[in-house]
């Protein structure tokens, strides 16, 4: 079962809506017990990053999400400012990050010919052609980007993804068990089935 966390903050029906279109188990849960005995976690996030840790933080589920993620090293899937939180911080305001992945969320360059957000369809190339995230998934793969903020790891080791606004940032990272992808893959029809599916596969 795949535990998609809620701390009131996120599209969590569109996400479980495509898992269900899966087969896949999921609930939308703030529950400990829950999650608790889930066997997969999707962090989602949307709107402004100190916003979404302060929501995270006030639910508690903190010290249970370090527990199942980093000690039983159960997969997780961050999606857009979810993603985001498992860095270090964020240029686009003072909170902490989780800080579980060694990365930093820096600003898209403001450029005349580019409107910001970033708001639309983006082709992505593969960083790690052989991890089983990206299995069977197409060469001219694109997801959907709603973004203004974009990741970037310490180590170019952990990008899976890479997409171009402006300049070219991390698409989707991974380290060990942790995933983070700055699109949404709920809002990417075939292609974010096909990621999703994989992920679901534990990944």
């Amino acid at each position: 079962m795949i535990a998609i966390i809620d701390y009131s903050i996120g599209n969590l029906a569109s996400v479980a809506n495509m898992f269900k279109h899966l087969g896949v188990e999921c609930e939308i849960t703030s529950d400990f017990e829950t999650i608790g005995r889930a066997d997969k976690i999707v962090l989602p996030g949307n709107g402004a990053f100190d916003a979404c840790m302060q929501g995270l933080r006030s639910s508690g589920l903190i010290p249970l999400l370090e527990e199942r993620v980093l000690h039983e090293k159960i997969p997780l899937l961050g999606i857009c400012v979810g993603a985001q939180m498992l860095g270090h911080s964020s240029a686009e305001g003072s909170e902490p990050g989780l800080g579980w992945i060694d990365m930093k969320i820096k600003r898209l360059p403001s450029l005349t010919y580019l409107r910001i957000p970033h708001m639309g369809w983006c082709e992505v190339k593969r960083s790690a052609p052989t991890h089983p995230l990206l299995q069977d998934l197409d060469d001219d793969a694109r997801f959907y980007f709603v973004h203004s903020y974009y990741m970037e790891p310490a180590s170019l080791q952990d990008v899976l993804l890479t997409a171009n606004y402006g300049l070219n940032f991390a698409a989707a990272v991974c380290v060990k068990n942790m995933i983070g992808v700055q699109f949404h893959p709920e809002k990417s029809h075939r292609f974010g089935k096909q990621l999703l599916k994989q992920f679901s596969r534990g990944v």
